[in-house]
């Protein structure tokens, strides 16, 4: 792309700035995302299937301390978007985590990267296929997993196959049910708590967070193998990235939608569960079942129960909707680096990249086969899994920070508009902690199978990249941008 030589001149953050819009243009993608859309997506990323389901298993292992694990996380996960907001500031493009560390760690790891957050979101879609499946199975039993989680992919794939003002169109309204849900839950058990109207009686008290064997029931260590469900709930908040390329004002709206992410920790998550854990007693909660279907269950509300599972199947379609979004983006910008096939790279009339869509949504049917052969470890298999591919990304987006502030620092490259606090310290903190949560996934047994799927997906990038790495090797790298090409 001969980015690298434009960075090391002085100036150079702004003829990239540039560059990326001629980019996006020239790569066809139309910036059909307004401010209020890339708001509600930003919000409506850290409320998914991670939540509204991880939730249930991850509180029957740590108890009332999980709020604290949220917590702990949610820190660590601001740090990752102050630097991701840095980077996008610096030059916001399309593909945004393949493209910087490409830029700053090498085109080996732009590739890995690129194929790793599609992987993520292959994997992520099968999780949220489970989750609706089992969600519908609330109210009709009597229908298999797979065939819930096979209509979901199939409709889906209709929908994704729209121009982008529609999607982000579907996605605010998806994500403004989803916000507007968790007050309304939030509000309700705070009346339970204070007033006393339910079927909860008495047992409803915040004496629940520390009266059931203390905060930490199970023993701190327990309390921290959860960290692998934890971070998964998080996946998805760093979506605003692959937006910048489709965004009508990057400049104005990342910052924003960044910003606020502290109090979409604090209201959804630590609000939100130590609400839940006050209506009702850590030790009623089981894996498999939504902690918020159950505690409205417990509430005794008329069709509360109902509304709820409405709105968490709701939160599941909308992350996978996101999730095939996602990953034809993706695709396209491996493509463009001649880093894919390059049917991938193509277009359709719409504008969307529908080639890239269909080959993953195809892949996301191995979530439809889970769901036949093993239903009930099908969520785990797959949120481990994509788990350790977030975390990959995750992992090069504060190491290309990293390597960004070090060349800001020698003054090789020019100030970002929106840096992030604490510099490159906050990244190695958050790098650290990175580190140690992919420990806690090999020790494990639960989540141990993504190591084993990392290892084969491993070997499949090693090969691929002897292929790729002789497109790297040729001239046409280093030569000027091309003129647009004659339409």
């Amino acid at each position: 792309m001969g980015s690298a030589q434009i960075n090391n001149l002085p100036g150079g953050n702004a003829t990239l700035i540039e560059k990326s819009s001629a980019e996006t243009a020239e790569e066809g993608y139309e910036r059909g995302l307004g401010s209020r859309q890339i708001q509600m997506i930003a919000i409506g990323g850290a409320i998914g299937v991670g939540l509204f389901m991880g939730a249930g298993a991850n509180i029957a292992k740590a108890g009332p301390s999980i709020i604290l694990m949220y917590a702990l996380a949610g820190v660590i996960i601001f740090f990752i978007m102050r630097a991701l907001g840095e980077l996008l500031l610096y030059r916001p493009i399309s593909g945004s985590f393949a493209e910087y560390a490409r830029e700053f760690l090498g085109p080996f790891f732009g590739y890995v990267t690129g194929w790793t957050y599609w992987l993520n979101w292959v994997v992520t879609g099968m999780a949220e296929l489970t989750a609706a499946a089992i969600y519908v199975h609330f109210w009709f039993p009597q229908i298999p997993q797979w065939v819930s989680a096979l209509t979901f992919l199939v409709v889906l794939f209709g929908v994704n196959l729209i121009s982008v003002k529609i999607f982000g169109e579907v996605e605010f309204w998806f994500s403004m049910v989803k916000v507007t849900a968790i007050i309304g839950m939030i509000v309700i058990g705070l009346g339970v708590l204070t007033l006393g109207f339910s079927d909860a009686g008495d047992t409803a008290t915040p004496a629940n967070l520390w009266s059931h064997g203390g905060i930490f029931p199970n023993g701190i260590g327990s309390s921290l193998m959860t960290l692998q469900g934890v971070m998964f709930a998080y996946l998805a908040v760093e979506l605003v990235g692959v937006t910048a390329g489709e965004s009508e004002n990057p400049e104005k709206t990342l910052p924003k939608a960044i910003n606020t992410l502290p109090w979409r920790i604090i209201i959804f998550y630590v609000g939100a569960l130590a609400v839940i854990l006050s209506v009702v007693k850590w030790t009623e909660f089981t894996a498999g079942e939504s902690p918020f279907v159950y505690a409205f269950e417990k509430i005794g509300i008329p069709l509360a129960a109902g509304i709820v599972n409405f709105v968490v199947l709701t939160a599941a379609l909308s992350s996978c909707n996101s999730g095939m979004y996602s990953t034809g983006r993706m695709l396209r910008g491996l493509a463009k680096n001649r880093e894919a096939p390059e049917a991938f790279g193509r277009l359709n009339s719409r504008k969307t990249p529908a080639i890239g869509i269909a080959v993953s949504v195809s892949l996301m049917g191995i979530g439809v086969v889970l769901n036949y052969f093993v239903p009930a470890k099908a969520f785990e298999y797959v949120t481990s899994v994509a788990t350790a591919a977030g975390i990959w990304t995750w992992m090069m987006i504060l190491a290309s920070h990293i390597r960004y502030r070090r060349g800001v620092e020698t003054g090789r490259l020019r100030k970002s508009p929106f840096p992030a606090p604490g510099g490159s310290t906050c990244s190695w903190i958050a790098l650290i902690f990175l580190l140690v949560v992919t420990v806690m996934i090999g020790i494990n047994p639960d989540s141990r199978v993504c190591l084993y799927v990392g290892a084969v997906w491993a070997v499949g990038l090693a090969v691929g990249w002897q292929f790729v790495k002789q497109h790297h090797q040729e001239p046409a790298a280093a030569e000027p941008a091309p003129a647009p090409a004659p339409r």
